[in-house]
């Protein structure tokens, strides 16, 4: 008994301390995994607003540069005394203009001597010389294309906004500089447009130069600065020079953020999007001190009471030895009920809630856990925490990791989210109507992919209307797809997203083309032709179609159609299920003009036991299986390489009659279709080791088959 006495106040001293060290020890697991959690929810709001933003500038500059063939036209075969005569008249012109586009401050016609011979603020023009500005300096001693300018002040006695210049060459008939077309563009333009979309704290968007001259930035800044190449962007750019997503410290404010970055296709600009640190530190704050608020009083319940329990059995020990002589059978009695009720309650209950969530957090460790398991055990933990509040209170709630993309969410909230920022990149003079349900239409696609659908299906839209117009945005539930798609029937149906316009609508000959990726019949300059190509490969990607019906003169519908999702789907792989993912024994020839990705490739086949060999680029490839291309299973080649692509190493491979299994590997959003890979199989990056292994095992299995198959 003597000795029961101490032991029993071990227990509860090492119950006191367990009742600190668990709780917190699980607040530090449950704060790790928020932090992770966070970041990477901070990342993808990041890579969306960076796609709107990316786009905005596109069609932005897509715009001034048709301005400026315009001006080109008007100007054609006119010499400069020709243009002069003309000055009104070009003066009316260029102010016209001007006004139809809020981008642009002022257009301009400069002679050889950098002196206007036309303008659209002012006629006459005053006699000042600009052959010092650096849209005109760049254009003297060659075409150097559509040049754009630094952030500048206007020159008295013009006065207005800063600009920036886009400009490009005047050349005489036998190709001498004769001078320089520009259009003035104000940066409050861009700063406007990322104030609308950058709501969020600590919300940053600049517009920057290739050489790190910034042209535009939000939140504005009242001096003009520029990114030097030595510093942390101008080195990322040069590592990583279409795009890339790091953390820095701004040279000039100071103020550390998380960077989104990525390059105007034809254009030395970058677009750039981010966040404070200091904002994302705040929402994982926030939601950590959510879980304090009932953690702590949990806590500090639970230590009270054993506490309590430990003085209490203190005390009941003291009395028992004060009467032990006297009253021994009593005393001891007494004492093992005092620690039967105390102890054993305490400690049966709350050794019960250490076993579930222990054994919990165990399982979530292993890595091959799979999904539904994972959030059974998630769920455990929460229910144990709850069912153990009678005698403790709530010790601590812990942080839901978000699902990786795709993900199941509210195609009406999202569309009624986007009609906002759709309606600042189409126009004032068109009219958005949106038709959305009063119940969810959930789901099961990458959410930033479908945003920029549906921005993709607004922007063709407005093409087609010229500016002027109605837009109307409907989602709907339907039960089936139309007649006509080959996909397989969703078992929940479809959500209907389609976007009509009233503009000039499609010829019957080009609806069969205009998902193909590059075509359009805009005036080069105009567009892409990828916007429909986008919208195509992601309704394909996700399990769905896309639809179109037009009628010339009375505008077109496009709807998109995807699997509607019953609240509890997974992200699911872009590639079918194979049990012959971890097969080995087979021989890749490996093309990837990137070092990085191929070593990735090259080691994750080694390490299954097949085996591979690298090339950088296609002639290489042409020559190893010129040695023997027997001894290569398939040929796994990147379809964007310098020189010779991808594609055209495939159709050069089947030209030469070599038998060998060809799977290409893109991260453009277009190549996703048949049709856009030209009937070779395609995996899509980013590719996991497990769908790179299943693709190309597959592919050499098939060739296998069909040897084997084949009449000898």
């Amino acid at each position: 008994m003597q000795t029961a006495q101490p032991s029993s106040l071990r227990l509860l001293q090492w119950m006191m301390a367990a009742s600190l060290a668990l709780p917190l020890a699980l607040f530090l697991f449950a704060s790790a995994m928020s932090w992770v959690s966070t970041n990477e929810a901070a990342d993808r709001e990041i890579e969306r607003t960076l796609d709107v933003a990316h786009e905005h500038a596109l069609k932005v500059f897509e715009t001034i540069d048709g301005s400026l063939s315009e001006i080109a036209e008007m100007i054609r075969g006119l010499p400069d005394d020709g243009i002069a005569a003309r000055e009104e008249s070009l003066h009316q012109r260029l102010g016209q203009l001007t006004a139809s586009l809020p981008q642009m401050k002022s257009a301009w016609i400069f002679d050889a001597r950098g002196h206007a011979l036309a303008n659209s603020l002012t006629v006459p023009a005053p006699d000042i010389d600009f052959s010092d500005r650096d849209y005109f300096r760049a254009q003297v001693d060659g075409d150097a294309g559509t040049f754009i300018s630094e952030a500048m002040k206007p020159r008295a006695p013009y006065q207005g906004s800063a600009f920036f210049g886009v400009s490009r060459r005047r050349s005489h008939e036998d190709g001498s500089f004769g001078g320089v077309i520009q259009a003035s563009v104000l940066p409050e333009y861009f700063e406007n447009f990322y104030a609308r979309i950058g709501r969020e704290r600590g919300s940053f968007f600049a517009l920057i130069r290739a050489d790190g001259a910034v042209l535009a930035q939000f939140p504005v800044i009242d001096h003009p600065f520029r990114f030097e190449p030595s510093g942390d962007l101008g080195q990322q750019l040069t590592a990583n020079p279409l795009s890339g997503l790091f953390t820095m410290i701004s040279p000039a404010d100071g103020i550390e953020r998380r960077l989104g970055y990525r390059r105007l296709a034809e254009y030395p600009i970058y677009v750039a999007a981010g966040l404070e640190t200091a904002a994302i530190r705040a929402r994982w704050i926030s939601a950590m001190a959510q879980h304090l608020i009932f953690g702590v009083p949990a806590t500090a319940l639970l230590f009270l009471l054993l506490a309590l329990a430990f003085r209490r059995t203190k005390h009941l020990q003291r009395e028992a030895s004060r009467r032990m002589e006297a009253e021994e059978a009593l005393r001891h009695g007494q004492r093992l009920e005092a620690l039967g009720q105390l102890t054993g309650g305490v400690a049966h209950d709350f050794n019960n809630l250490l076993t579930v969530i222990r054994g919990s957090v165990d399982m979530l460790r292993r890595r091959d856990l799979p999904e539904p398991r994972r959030q059974h055990y998630i769920d455990a933990i929460s229910n144990t925490v709850n069912r153990a509040a009678k005698l403790t209170g709530q010790l601590l709630a812990f942080a839901r990791r978000q699902a990786l993309k795709p993900e199941v969410f509210d195609a009406v909230q999202s569309v009624q989210t986007l009609s906002e920022m759709i309606a600042t990149l189409i126009g004032s003079r068109i009219e958005i109507v949106t038709e959305v349900p009063d119940v969810p239409c959930l789901i099961n696609a990458d959410a930033g992919q479908f945003e920029t659908a549906v921005i993709n299906m607004a922007v063709n839209a407005r093409d087609a209307m010229a500016g002027t117009g109605r837009l109307t945005i409907a989602v709907r539930r339907a039960d089936a797809l139309p007649s006509g798609f080959s996909s397989p029937p969703s078992p929940h149906g479809h959500v209907a997203v389609s976007v009509a316009d009233t503009g000039i609508g499609i010829p019957p000959e080009l609806l069969g083309r205009i998902f193909e990726p590059f075509f359009t019949t805009k005036e080069v300059g105009q567009g892409t032709g990828l916007g429909l190509s986008q919208v195509f490969g992601f309704a394909k990607q996700s399990g769905g179609e896309v639809d179109v019906a037009s009628e010339v003169g009375k505008g077109a519908t496009f709807t998109l159609y995807l699997p509607r999702a019953t609240g509890t789907g997974r992200a699911q792989s872009l590639l079918p299920e194979d049990t012959a993912a971890h097969a080995s024994g087979t021989s890749v020839l490996v093309v990837e003009d990137n070092p990085e990705v191929g070593n990735f490739a090259v080691d994750a086949l080694t390490q299954l036991g097949n085996t591979a060999v690298l090339v950088d680029n296609a002639t290489h490839a042409l020559e190893e299986l010129a040695t023997d291309a027997d001894r290569f299973d398939v040929v796994f080649t990147d379809v964007v390489m310098p020189g010779m692509s991808g594609i055209e190493l495939a159709q050069e491979i089947r030209r030469q009659g070599l038998d060998v299994p060809i799977v290409l590997a893109s991260g453009y959003s277009q190549v996703l279709s048949q049709q856009g890979s030209y009937g070779f199989e395609l995996l899509q990056k980013p590719y996991s080791a497990e769908q790179l292994l299943r693709a190309l095992h597959k592919a050499a299995r098939s060739n296998r088959v069909r040897r084997h198959q084949a009449p000898a």
